[in-house]
């Protein structure tokens, strides 16, 4: 039996997905809420938003991702990051899955991937959770009713969390199991039920097949001036960097919060709604995030509530510190409606520096954009991972490595083409620690972190006088209204500046050590921007 609305040419059975159970096509949110609870899979909370925890993976497993190896990615895809399977374990683990199914209910959702139609791609997401369903319905672009009745997918997801892969059977790692197939438009995901793994798989996708059409897949955020898409501003940064909170500036329209592409059109946002963390969200510091988790539809992912009130708990981490909830973009007021920008007229790149040395914002020419961008540079501090005891450094290569099919480079030069074309001024932005390493020093003042911004995108930075960094070689400004020389020059916040030099060294070493591997792939002026 089939409930909803589909094109009759595309049900499962065309696509080999026969004797299951109820099959519900392209339910709407409230449908696919009721069936969640229904389903037991979650609870209702306030404001009826979804509760829902995720059992043992509470966050994605990158190292059970795999890419078919075939002839016709061999020579494209960046194997060092992207573990290889065979034809035919991948084939195995289809029929394995296929058989699995049968008999049991999914849920369908036909969307689209990607703002602009030109580049988007038409994605069918077919889950075994309801919730999954409400969760990339969110995630990903609605096409209009009429739309459905012809719709057919370039590309089809199946995810069974109640499918164990065989390692020895599939070639994989362990019981889980992310599996894409370029020759056969399809991805698998077995055995674990942590939603972000339905996104970041259309999102390692995109990261492949834009490219070839000339388009800079990012994982950034964008927004855009109020009344001038012309103005936008892109914001590439790591967990923690501060990517969804700078992006989110009421006197600017939001784009999206963290997947893009940049084409021969301008910007948009691949996705259709925000996929935001939780831990320690205040409606004071972000009160439009924090209003969503109490707003219809909602999906609330591994966050502690008081069973009897349904309050949710947004400092306990019991859970895990990766608790996040998952809306519509219309749900944040200042969001834009189509998820379309101009060309970038500024390229951000946000770092969180552990170490105390980088200043709060430098000035970067289009090489040294590219060097910071193939560096992906941000840092873990103690208490965030078992054994971490001092800052250690994170350098994932255009601030995504984990959803990179095609090797960095690829991305780097898309990247400096676009930016000498359209003259993006470029900037790099530290939100992490000044006077000091973590446990010494403190962290960068959100104000003087906006402030800093804001003089960056409205053009007035531009005319400040600047000094050359002595570690890095960018350019940093040495005065700006509103913010404290003094944080502008690293070394003056600290007590004793020979430490920081000690600091400096090191940092820059560890910069130099990681870089070596690009050296061989890169233009001379990005090469000479190595330290």
């Amino acid at each position: 039996m089939s409930i909803g609305r589909v094109n009759p040419a595309m049900r499962l059975e065309d696509q080999g997905m026969s004797g299951l159970g109820t099959v519900y096509y392209n339910l709407i949110e409230p449908a696919l809420v009721e069936a969640a609870v229904t389903h037991g899979e979650g609870k209702l909370g306030l404001g009826g938003a979804f509760l829902v925890e995720t059992g043992q993976f509470t966050g994605r497993s990158p190292k059970d991702k795999f890419v078919v190896r075939t002839p016709s990615v061999e020579d494209t895809i960046w194997w060092e990051n992207n573990a290889p399977m065979t034809v035919e374990a991948f084939d195995c683990l289809h029929a394995d899955m296929l058989a699995h199914m049968k008999g049991r209910d999914y849920f369908v959702q036909d969307l689209y991937a990607g703002a602009d139609p030109i580049h988007r791609v038409d994605v069918r997401m077919v889950t075994e959770l309801a919730w999954h369903g409400l969760f990339i319905r969110h995630l990903l672009r609605r096409p209009a009713a009429a739309e459905l009745d012809s719709f057919s997918p370039d590309w089809t997801v199946i995810n069974c969390p109640t499918f164990k892969a065989d390692p020895k059977r599939h070639g994989c790692r362990t019981e889980t199991v992310i599996a894409l197939n370029f020759d056969a438009k399809l991805i698998l995901i077995g055995n674990t039920a942590y939603a972000g793994e339905n996104k970041k798989a259309v999102f390692t996708l995109l990261n492949y097949l834009l490219p070839e059409k000339g388009v800079m897949a990012m994982h950034c955020s964008a927004n855009h001036a109020i009344g001038n898409p012309v103005d936008t501003a892109v914001f590439f940064g790591l967990s923690g960097t501060g990517k969804t909170t700078l992006s989110a500036d009421p006197s600017r329209i939001l784009i999206g919060d963290d997947e893009h592409g940049w084409s021969d059109r301008g910007t948009f946002n691949f996705e259709g709604g925000c996929y935001a963390k939780t831990i320690n969200l205040s409606a004071e510091a972000e009160p439009e995030i924090f209003a969503t988790t109490h707003r219809f539809g909602t999906v609330v992912e591994n966050m502690v509530h008081d069973p009897l009130t349904l309050e949710l708990d947004f400092a306990n981490d019991s859970l895990t510190a990766n608790t996040r909830c998952a809306y519509p973009l219309d749900y944040i007021s200042n969001a834009s409606a189509n998820g379309l920008g101009g060309h970038p007229k500024h390229v951000v790149m946000l770092t969180c520096d552990a170490f105390g040395v980088l200043p709060p914002i430098a000035r970067l020419t289009p090489a040294q954009a590219m060097y910071h961008f193939l560096s992906g540079f941000t840092s873990k501090v103690a208490g965030t991972e078992r054994g971490v005891t001092e800052p250690q450094p994170t350098f994932s290569t255009c601030f995504g490595a984990p959803f990179m099919p095609r090797r960095p480079e690829v991305y780097g030069k898309l990247l400096e083409d676009k930016i000498a074309k359209h003259g993006a001024s470029c900037w790099l932005v530290n939100t992490g620690w000044t006077g000091g390493a973590y446990g010494t020093g403190k962290r960068m003042p959100i104000k003087a972190t906006r402030a800093l911004l804001a003089a960056a995108l409205d053009g007035s930075l531009a005319n400040a006088t600047f000094r050359k960094d002595q570690n890095f070689g960018f350019d940093v400004p040495v005065s700006v209204p509103g913010v404290e020389d003094a944080l502008l020059d690293p070394r003056r916040t600290w007590g004793n500046p020979a430490e920081y030099d000690v600091q400096a060294r090191k940092l820059v070493g560890m910069f130099s050590a990681n870089f070596a591997q690009y050296l061989a792939h890169i233009d001379e002026d990005v090469r000479a921007c190595a330290i």
